[in-house]
């Protein structure tokens, strides 16, 4: 199955389909269909890497509300925080401070660019 992203005029995802397989060249089809613009996406694609060890596509699978940039074909989440800057090998956002790797649960705090507990 091949899976496939509308995007509205700013590039931004409205919605992901399960779409028809190659050799149709589904974004031509949706895009004839529904004067939309289309954009296949992998959906074992995550960070630039692919899940089943396959060739990456587009950086991440698209979700509603990412955006698709052209310039880097990859589709990328909103910014969670303003603090946070994309890193442009997986195309997701990476806090100042690295989030504490252990068994503990922890939110990001935007005032102090902390993780806390």
């Amino acid at each position: 199955m091949a899976h496939f992203a509308e995007l509205d005029e700013n590039n931004v995802v409205l919605q992901v389909i399960v779409g028809v397989d190659e050799p149709l060249d589904g974004e031509a089809i949706y895009a004839e269909t529904t004067g939309t613009v289309w954009k296949k996406t992998s959906y074992n694609t995550r960070a630039g890497e692919h899940l089943l060890g396959g060739t990456p596509f587009r950086k991440n699978y698209a979700g509603i509300g990412y955006t698709y940039d052209s310039d880097r074909d990859a589709f990328i989440p909103s910014q969670p925080f303003p603090s946070w800057t994309l890193n442009e090998q997986t195309c997701q956002w990476d806090s100042p401070v690295p989030m504490p790797v252990d068994d503990k649960r922890y939110v990001w705090d935007e005032q102090t660019c902390q993780w806390v507990e």
